[in-house]
């Protein structure tokens, strides 16, 4: 489980998010109104594919240097993110080779966490959030000092079969085992799509 889970499915959507709105206004200054577009599109497709009562499993990419002596677990995506504490005791963590480039798979490792619970038990608009804001100072943020990478955070669905990944402020992938998952998300915001990513959800539901 990596970033660019378009490429890597047939059955899959992409949204662009903030609708060509700049990140900055005239002054210079991080343009709000493009943020808050962007956490309400973001939310809305969530809410979509995600019910409360869904079984689900929130994933976490942490990138890590094989040398690093840091071995703090990713808290500002579990602790802050969950409403109910309690599952923090099941949160696990595996070790995987770094796919990403392959000039870096040397010296770095993914640290994978994982945590099974139910779309209730999360903080979602503060996940959905800080996974926007990954680019800027904005709050909240996942950003440690001690981590050179942000961490990837990925939504997986076991009740329908779907994951929800949002890669910055530009845009979210969702890919799902049944294309009937993602008919709705497709009939109702083909406008977030670009022309490329529309013409392949075109042919999807063929």
């Amino acid at each position: 489980m990596r970033p660019s889970l378009y490429f890597q499915w047939e059955t899959r959507l992409h949204f662009e998010l903030g609708e060509d709105i700049y990140q900055f206004d005239q002054n210079g200054r991080l343009n709000r109104l493009r943020f808050e577009t962007v956490y309400t599109q973001a939310n809305t497709i969530f809410n979509e594919i995600f019910s409360r009562e869904d079984d689900m499993v929130l994933v976490t990419n942490v990138y890590k240097l094989k040398d690093s002596k840091d071995k703090n677990r990713p808290f500002k995506v579990y602790k802050r993110g969950l409403k109910n504490k309690e599952l923090l005791y099941h949160l696990t963590v595996k070790n995987l080779p770094y796919l990403l480039d392959e000039e870096e798979e040397d010296e770095m490792y993914i640290a994978q966490y994982h945590l099974k619970c139910r779309t209730r038990d999360l903080n979602s608009d503060y996940l959905i959030q800080a996974a926007c804001n990954e680019d800027f100072p904005l709050k909240p943020n996942f950003r440690s000092s001690k981590r050179r990478n942000y961490p990837d955070v990925f939504f997986v669905n076991l009740t329908r079969n779907a994951l929800f990944f949002i890669y910055d402020d530009r845009g979210c992938e969702v890919i799902a085992a049944n294309r009937e998952t993602l008919r709705p998300l497709y009939e109702k915001h083909q406008e977030w799509m670009d022309e490329h990513s529309l013409e392949d959800a075109r042919k999807l539901f063929i």
